[in-house]
């Protein structure tokens, strides 16, 4: 900008001047009074991003992802990344590493890419992976169970893994957000931050408030860009629509189907797509009634899960037979589920001795009314809606359902104050069915929170953890779906449609099918 000479004089010794420079300027002159433009610093780009889910109550209370179960957080806003990911079609693409060689059936070669950084400046090759994979397997249980590594060997940028017996599935293992890899040597700060390779780096972690990051200026896979991003926890739902509205937020992950037609027009953006992520029941074994197989069946034939898609979801999902929608070759498709049909459901529980003896529109034996405690959380928004769902279906048939919808649950699990639990979960997130089966059915499965148990499903899974050929394990995957559907062990809602929302100007926020990836480099905002 020109710096103005000021005159004392006249208003026409100035209007001389003004022609003057004008004179000067049209012939391309300048004064040697004049000093060159200063060059303005660019307005910084700082984006607020709403999300539902970043909370203790949903195992995220830090970036992680060694920790709680899942270590999504890490994953999700662009602080770490795996050897491996998914593309939009859910194959498999190399992502840190540039490749891989299964060299025998307990053995893996995978070699690395050259010049990629830590966000703490440490170079990342074979000797800080594999520090980062030993320091995964001593403290997340579920890893360990999964990937059964043995010993790890680094040399340059390869790593050689050895697992302690076959696993078909291994680089979809390494492909779970625990596997994002990060720098051991820069150590995991108290509040639960880590120094990742991604397109962002975590400078603020608050749990169940939300998270600040900021660019990450040596990204080795593009330029990120925004300079900050402010995730905000928020898991009201109506909350979350109106920061939206108000342009409070650029952005949310979460939002309620009943608010996304208020978002359908600009200068708003829906990016939805099918995942397999499901809303489902677990049966609590130590409850008594329950361990009658008729009464469980009479709870499955009595949800009307085609009226809780339709109407509380806005058709933004799908009736659920099982863990995996019916476009997956081991999906609905290929099994039985319990029919909605009270009527049955009725004979079902008087079969097993539940009758209305005294009137009151509910069902007793021996005296004592059949009353289940409903347990599930209020962050997945639509958890709450089910639950009055189920529990309209089942007074229905004269069952008394109690319904605890808390953060706390994780508690009430533990305590085991609960009858039926019901969340929801990605049931294959890496595409491949193992995953539900290993996490939730069988007897070492960390959330088998009901304390199921079926020999058969059992045996099932053996024969699926040594066979690597894509159809015969969509065929077992079939058939233990059959098992767990048959024993109505665990009780399927629907399947959902995952959708982000977009503001004015937002570019580059993606849904996507495995529901891990969310903030990315080429998330912008003009």
């Amino acid at each position: 900008m020109k710096r103005k000479n000021l005159w004392k004089k006249t208003g026409a010794a100035l209007l001389a001047l003004s022609v003057f420079a004008a004179a000067l300027t049209g012939c391309g002159g300048s004064s040697k009074s004049q000093k060159k433009s200063e060059p303005q610093a660019e307005a910084k780009k700082v984006f607020a991003y709403g999300d539902t889910t970043f909370n203790a109550e949903n195992d995220e209370s830090d970036v992680n992802p060694h920790n709680g179960y899942a270590g999504w957080a890490c994953i999700r806003y662009g602080i770490g990344e795996t050897l491996f990911k998914y593309s939009d079609s859910m194959e498999l693409e190399p992502w840190l590493a540039s490749k891989y060689e299964s060299l025998d059936e307990n053995t893996w070669k995978i070699t690395l890419q050259d010049g990629i950084t830590f966000t703490s400046g440490r170079a990342l090759d074979a000797e800080a992976a594999k520090e980062c994979l030993e320091s995964l397997i001593a403290t997340h249980e579920r890893a360990k169970g999964d990937l059964k590594i043995k010993e790890i060997a680094a040399e340059g940028q390869t790593l050689t893994i050895q697992t302690e017996k076959p696993v078909p599935a291994f680089i979809n293992y390494l492909s779970d957000p625990y596997g994002c890899i990060i720098d051991m040597e820069a150590g995991v700060t108290d509040d639960g931050n880590v120094s990742g390779t991604g397109p962002y780096k975590a400078t603020k972690v608050e749990t169940d408030m939300g998270l600040t990051l900021v660019k990450n200026e040596n990204y080795w896979n593009g330029v990120p860009k925004l300079d900050e991003i402010r995730v905000q926890t928020i898991t009201d739902g109506d909350t979350l629509t109106m920061s939206l509205q108000s342009g409070e937020l650029d952005a949310a992950y979460g939002l309620p189907y009943a608010s996304l037609p208020l978002f359908e027009n600009d200068p708003y953006t829906i990016s939805s797509v099918e995942t397999s992520r499901s809303f489902f029941a677990t049966m609590n074994y130590e409850t008594k009634a329950l361990q009658d197989e008729n009464v469980r069946k009479a709870i499955a034939s009595a949800i009307d899960r085609e009226s809780f898609t339709q109407t509380l979801l806005n058709g933004n999902g799908s009736p659920a037979a099982g863990p995996f929608p019916a476009s997956f070759p081991f999906g609905d498709a290929e099994v039985t589920a319990a029919q909605y049909d009270q009527e049955a459901a009725q004979k079902l529980l008087a079969d097993a001795g539940w009758k209305d003896t005294d009137g009151d529109g509910y069902v007793d034996r021996d005296g004592e009314k059949l009353t289940l405690r409903w347990l599930t959380y209020p962050s997945r928004q639509e958890l709450p809606l089910l639950a009055e769902s189920v529990q309209a279906d089942m007074k229905d048939i004269g069952i008394e359902l109690e319904v605890n919808c808390t953060a706390n649950s994780a508690d009430f699990l533990d305590s085991g104050d609960w009858d039926i639990y019901a969340s929801a979960m990605v049931t294959a997130p890496t595409g491949d069915p193992e995953y539900f089966f290993t996490t939730h059915c069988l007897d070492d499965s960390a959330k088998n929170w009901g304390g199921y148990h079926s020999d058969k499903l059992e045996k099932l899974e053996k024969k699926m953890s040594k066979t690597s050929d894509a159809d015969k394990r969509a065929d077992l995957a079939v058939q233990m779906t059959q098992t767990i559907l048959d024993d109505n062990a665990f009780i399927f809602a629907s399947h959902l449609k995952m959708s982000m929302v977009s503001g004015e100007g937002v570019t580059g926020l993606v849904a996507h099918p495995c529901d891990y990836y969310e903030i990315t480099a080429d998330l912008d905002k003009n």
